[in-house]
């Protein structure tokens, strides 16, 4: 009889496993908070729980709301709730700046980087402050509109309110999961079952995906449940769950691969073999495509393998579009040190949301363009928190084939910095959404980059007159195509009429929450005249738009796909049916809070033309 040793052996090491994993990773899914706790730790009975709410909002990549007030924006995430339990559309929560597919269906879209991993899937972020350092047992987040936007939770390391930074910030995912599709809007507390980690935690993060909302997302509180003493994990058989095997495969491909990313490639003990067996056969641009599938972290591990494939990884054509935004939490100056050799010719570029609490200096931003900008035709730079004028001074002189640049929420740059931006007169897309930039600056950029094609000036406050703006478009930039002026305080009719006059190639304007245009001035039926091209149209929170403009789009703007009127109190549903009745391609119409548009009326047009989305918010 053989001896059963080794193998009792061997399910003792499997059976350590699981419970290795398990102690990493919970069980996925929604539970209250007491069941989150008790399934995921057990902790010490002299260790007493802490529950707190953001005490401060510390960062995030987009908001509804203003920058000069409160209504719609990431600050109401911060103390208590202001809504939950009710139900609906309310002021004082924070809201997202999209939701669902609708800006990836306009002229404005951008084409995706290609290579991004299935797991990344954030298209927002915002992160939250909280008093005490804890180990996380529970995260509560309170959602009062149209929830399951929330795909990832992450802890960090570094105190907000230290005084002392640490030498090296850990970020660690709590949960993860992909976008799911809620039953109806009503509120709701998410309560996910969180991985246990083991370092304490007043940083949270949430990042969110909104493609598959029928509306904004609203957020009202995050509460954080934990304990000052690490607890220690009891050992059950009960929590080991066959299915957790493979649940972090993907996060932990993710950790290897970025740490590989981070070490020296020039590996002298690379095997070599006598022949290198079919791929011998196969021609090299094969194999390029090939491994053109892979992910960075893949091809950083593939290139550890022997010289043959070593060579093909470090190829600067497996680089020509590089999408660095998934590993955001991992990129550093020496990622892009190791990375300048490969990127020589680059022409798309990702960094977005990377660098941030000192990952990359400005040196290291500098040096990595100085080798690699000169093919550079797309820059993707929101949120990028370490960007200062002389990285803007860089990017325009290292490169000058550059035509996409995203700035998006780069609020840490100086109003000055943005006077380079003009030297670079190849520009076709430009986006400043929440950026400082200053009324001269803007005026020299419209200036000096007459290709301009898209241009985005969404909640820039610093621009003191929008007038002058539009002018100045209206003479300079023919060729403009979409334009954001997404809450933009002083345009008037007169900016309007010189807009409409020069860029008649506008197929997508936004114009949501511009206070002082006013219809009565002729300013919307002027836009209809002169813009036929028009695909998009957002006249959000105008409460003039009137039967008469509606009338004078269904005549002339045949194209029309999306048109936002929300809060108008002037249009009635006969100059709707209009509407739908000329413009075939419509496919977005938001009423909601339009007074005379009531649920009746929405449930008439949905079945008379079932291909529009027709939006009607609530409150209750």
């Amino acid at each position: 009889m053989p001896p059963v040793f080794p193998m009792l052996t061997v399910l003792s090491m499997f059976y350590y496993m699981c419970l290795r994993r398990r102690a990493r990773t919970a069980t996925r899914g929604e539970m209250n908070s007491r069941r989150a706790i008790e399934s995921n730790t057990r902790a010490l009975p002299i260790n007493v729980e802490i529950v707190q709410y953001a005490k401060e909002v510390l960062d995030f990549s987009s908001h509804y709301g203003s920058e000069n007030s409160m209504s719609y924006t990431m600050w109401n995430l911060a103390g208590i709730p202001n809504v939950y339990p009710s139900s609906g559309d309310f002021t004082q929560t924070a809201v997202f700046r999209t939701y669902g597919t609708w800006w990836d269906r306009c002229p404005s879209a951008r084409l995706p980087f290609t290579r991004t991993p299935s797991t990344f899937c954030s298209q927002d972020y915002v992160e939250l402050a909280f008093e005490e350092p804890v180990y996380p047992t529970a995260v509560h987040i309170l959602e009062t509109y149209h929830p399951g936007a929330v795909v990832r939770i992450l802890a960090c390391s570094a105190n907000p309110y230290s005084q002392n930074p640490p030498a090296e910030v850990r970020l660690e995912i709590l949960w993860s999961e992909a976008p799911m599709k809620v039953n109806g809007p009503q509120a709701r507390q998410f309560t996910p079952c969180i991985k246990q980690i083991n370092f304490p935690t007043n940083l949270i993060r949430l990042e969110v995906n909104s493609s598959l909302l029928d509306y904004y997302t609203e957020l009202d509180a995050v509460v954080l449940h934990g304990v000052k003493e690490r607890p220690v994990l009891s050992l059950k058989t009960s929590m080991i769950d066959m299915s957790d095997l493979d649940e972090d495969e993907d996060e932990e491909k993710f950790a290897c691969g970025m740490d590989t990313l981070n070490k020296q490639f020039s590996i002298v003990t690379l095997r070599e073999w006598p022949t290198n067996g079919y791929f011998d056969k196969l021609p090299y641009e094969l194999i390029q495509l090939i491994l053109s599938h892979l992910t960075v972290p893949d091809l950083c591990r593939l290139a550890q393998t022997c010289k043959l494939l070593y060579q093909h990884c470090c190829d600067p054509l497996q680089y020509i579009h590089l999408s660095l935004q998934p590993y955001w939490a991992r990129i550093n100056d020496t990622s892009l040190e190791h990375l300048q050799s490969r990127c020589t010719l680059i022409q798309w570029l990702n960094l977005s949301w990377t660098g941030n609490r000192g990952a990359i200096s400005v040196s290291g931003f500098s040096r990595f363009l100085k080798v690699c900008g000169s093919e550079l035709v797309r820059l993707e730079l929101s949120c990028g928190h370490f960007l200062n004028e002389t990285c803007l001074e860089v990017i325009t002189e290292m490169c000058p084939n550059l035509q996409e640049l995203n700035l998006s929420s780069c609020d840490k740059i100086p109003p000055q910095a943005f006077n380079h931006i003009a030297k670079v007169g190849s520009l076709k897309r430009l986006i400043l959404y929440r950026t400082k930039v200053e009324q001269t600056a803007l005026l020299s950029i419209l200036n000096f980059c007459s290709e301009l094609q898209h241009l985005s000036l969404g909640s820039c406050v610093m621009i003191e007159d929008y007038d002058l703006i539009a002018s100045m478009m209206g003479a300079k930039c023919k060729k403009l195509r979409s334009l954001d002026l997404w809450r933009c305080k002083n345009i008037t009719e007169s900016g309007i009429a010189e807009l409409a006059s020069g860029c008649q190639l506008l197929e997508e304007l936004d114009l949501g929450w511009c206070p002082t245009l006013q219809s009565s001035t002729g300013c919307f039926t002027n836009l209809a005249r002169k813009l036929p091209n028009l695909q998009k149209l957002f006249l959000t929170a105008n409460r003039s738009v009137c039967d008469t403009d509606i009338e004078e789009l269904a005549a002339n703007c045949t194209h029309l796909r999306q048109l936002d009127i929300l809060g108008t109190r002037m249009v009635s549903p006969a100059s709707l049916r209009k509407l739908l009745e000329s413009c075939k391609d419509l496919s977005l119409l938001d009423v909601s809070f339009c007074s005379q548009i009531d649920n009746r009326v929405v449930l008439e047009l949905n079945a008379n033309f079932p291909n529009v989305f027709i939006k009607k918010s609530f409150t209750q």
